[in-house]
């Protein structure tokens, strides 16, 4: 990990690599779409029924990213569970993870339920970016994990009505 400089606070601008793997995690879905190729895709194919909401969430979205992999607490270790906070915060972004590949696998299966697309898909990746916020003190990402999910949630629940 490495800290470039203090921005505020104990919070510095620098680089968690691990911040991109974990990023990377997230996206494997995405990039394992085209073998599986769901037919109907209401994911891939929804009408946009709000260009507010659409460049609120891919900037809020994007700054999630941002936060995770260049915020950095002064003092955190590269990777660190040395107290039932971190445990606990860190095991919540397992699950989020994991119920986000669960509601893929089902997507890929063939369920495409309303729910299963709003709860897993949609809802699970800012929760996971807030948790990984909160296990490694980044107040800042954990916010906006917590926003981007408000943003996100309202805007594929119009979408997808809107289909």
């Amino acid at each position: 990990m490495v800290r470039w400089f203090r921005l505020f606070g104990e919070q510095h601008l620098g680089f968690w690599a691990l911040g991109l793997v974990l990023f990377a995690l997230q996206e494997l879905p995405y990039l394992l779409m085209p073998l599986f190729r769901p037919a109907p895709n209401p994911i891939m194919e929804m009408t946009e029924t709000s260009a507010t909401l659409d460049v609120c969430e891919k900037i809020l979205g994007s700054l999630c990213i941002v936060l995770m992999v260049f915020l950095i607490r002064g003092d955190a270790p590269f990777f660190a569970l040395s107290n039932g906070r971190e445990k606990l915060f860190f095991a919540l972004a397992v699950i989020f993870l994991l119920a986000n590949f669960t509601g893929w696998g089902l997507y890929f299966a063939g369920c495409r339920t309303l729910w299963v697309m709003l709860i897993f898909i949609t809802a699970m990746p800012p929760l996971y970016y807030a948790a990984i916020g909160l296990w490694r003190q980044n107040t800042p990402l954990a916010v906006t994990g917590i926003l981007f999910l408000a943003v996100h949630f309202l805007h594929v629940l119009g979408n997808l009505r809107a289909s």
